[in-house]
């Protein structure tokens, strides 16, 4: 359960933008979306190898 407490004279907007936050941060609905269909464990290398070339381009590139 995600706790966001209220400060004397905070507004709603705030809390709302903090509790979003620290709900993104829990990774709940990226989890779900993966959980929805199975991935081979082979695609899931694949896909991490894939990911690990594009940084390593992306990080070359910026030098």
């Amino acid at each position: 359960m995600i706790i966001v407490p209220l400060k004397e004279g905070d507004n709603i907007e705030k809390a709302l933008k903090r509790f979003k936050r620290k709900y993104d941060k829990t990774g709940v609905v990226k989890e779900l979306r993966r959980r929805q269909a199975f991935n081979k464990p082979s695609e899931v290398k694949r896909e991490e190898k894939n990911h690990a070339i594009y940084v390593q381009r992306m990080q070359i590139t910026e030098e």
